[in-house]
């Protein structure tokens, strides 16, 4: 009978306990989470600052890709002949 009596308060201190533990899990993660957080916004802006970067060389390459384009349409192919099939060798 004396155990039925304090099954009630042993349960409370055993979910008190859990629910303290849980707690400190939650607190310690916290920290961790933050910095993570920290981490990734660091990650953002550098692919910000990245994709600013290509946005901004990409109308350069264009040109510059246009440019070559033009140089090798407006060049004859009679100065670049096709190279010539090798040579066999006789095996005798």
């Amino acid at each position: 009978m004396f155990n039925v009596v304090l099954a009630g308060p042993r349960l409370a201190l055993h979910l008190t306990r859990r629910l303290f533990a849980a707690g400190l899990v939650a607190a310690e993660t916290v920290p961790r989470i933050a910095t993570a957080l920290d981490e990734m916004r660091a990650t953002l802006r550098q692919l910000e600052r990245l994709l600013a970067y290509i946005a901004e060389e990409l109308p350069e390459l264009a040109y510059q890709v246009e440019q070559i384009r033009a140089r090798l349409d407006a060049e004859p192919e009679a100065d670049h002949p096709e190279p010539a099939a090798p040579a066999r060798v006789r095996r005798g």
